[in-house]
């Protein structure tokens, strides 16, 4: 239930093994790596100074991540797909689902960061291409990852003939997360196409986009017990009510706060129908993995 997201930024594969040795033998069940290739702080083109700060890619990272643990679900949470050809983001996947042994997931969506695609000469096509894209690399990657033999897609964006795929993930077809809320366009392509739903959100607002994505799997003729709910939430143990009011930034339901507090604020989640927190803002060290597991997660054993 309880996964974190790594920053890829200003860290490093020793101090990344640290944190992940802790989670094995805690409470955690997931990881993420985010797939920006400078810190995502900014949504315009403008240049940063942070740019330069170094930052790890990445799928590559998480390929290193299945190979030094055993129980954690692996993912990129999530993927631009205006970054990759998604049939070699399928296959990346497969990839490290065998070396993880089963564990990986391939989150998608529709990329946002500008100043990333014009610092590295990729196309940023306007928002509804983007989307459109979206829903036809997740059709792809369906695809692939169902098909017994090859596979011929002839789309708009995206076109494969005669495409073989193996291997195709241990055990089970590989879980494919979608990232973003858009009611009428990302939402379908969740109904359609995903395995898991990613939302940046709070409890009441998580209940009205299932109810959205519940209408969508109707229309699609698609089970919606099929889909896992996550959310994207910060967290951080602040017991300073003050400081904690701050860090919060207008948004109660972030669990940023005291133990009681944040306790409080993912049983509210719970109820709402959260299946995994993928929890984000959390300071990359050992002790403080160690301390959100001993003090927030054991009040849900």
């Amino acid at each position: 239930m309880f996964g974190s997201q790594f920053y890829n930024q200003l860290t490093s594969w020793e101090t990344i093994k640290s944190v992940l040795n802790v989670m094995e033998q805690g409470r955690w069940t997931s990881v993420y790596t985010y797939d920006h290739f400078v810190p995502p702080w900014t949504r315009t083109a403008d240049v940063a100074e942070s740019d330069l700060y170094p930052t790890l890619e990445g799928w590559s990272l998480l390929a290193g991540m299945a190979a030094v643990t055993s129980k954690l679900e692996l993912g990129v949470l999530v993927s631009g797909n205006t970054y990759r050809n998604p049939a070699l983001m399928a296959k990346m996947a497969a990839t490290i689902d065998e070396i993880s042994a089963g564990r990986a997931i391939l989150g998608i969506g529709a990329g946002w960061n500008i100043r990333e695609h014009e610092a590295y000469g990729w196309e940023f096509p306007s928002m509804r291409e983007r989307q459109d894209r979206l829903e036809e690399a997740c059709a792809l990657i369906h695809a692939l990852f169902t098909a017994e033999r090859f596979v011929d897609f002839n789309g708009k964006y995206y076109q494969l003939k005669q495409a073989p795929f193996a291997p195709k993930g241990v055990g089970r077809k590989i879980p494919v997360m979608v990232g973003g809320t858009g009611p009428k366009r990302t939402l379908r392509t969740l109904a359609k196409y995903g395995d898991i739903m990613n939302a940046i959100c709070g409890p009441e607002d998580l209940k009205r986009l299932w109810g959205i994505v519940e209408k969508h799997c109707e229309d699609v003729g698609r089970d919606p017990a099929e889909i896992r709910r996550s959310v994207h939430v910060p967290i951080q143990l602040i017991h300073d009510e003050s400081k904690a009011v701050q860090a919060r930034r207008g948004n109660p339901w972030t669990m940023i706060g005291a133990k009681q507090y944040v306790i409080d604020r993912c049983a509210a989640f719970i109820d709402a129908g959260v299946d995994e927190f993928c929890l984000q803002s959390i300071e990359q060290r050992p002790e403080v993995y160690q301390e959100l597991d001993e003090e927030v997660f054991s009040a849900f054993d």
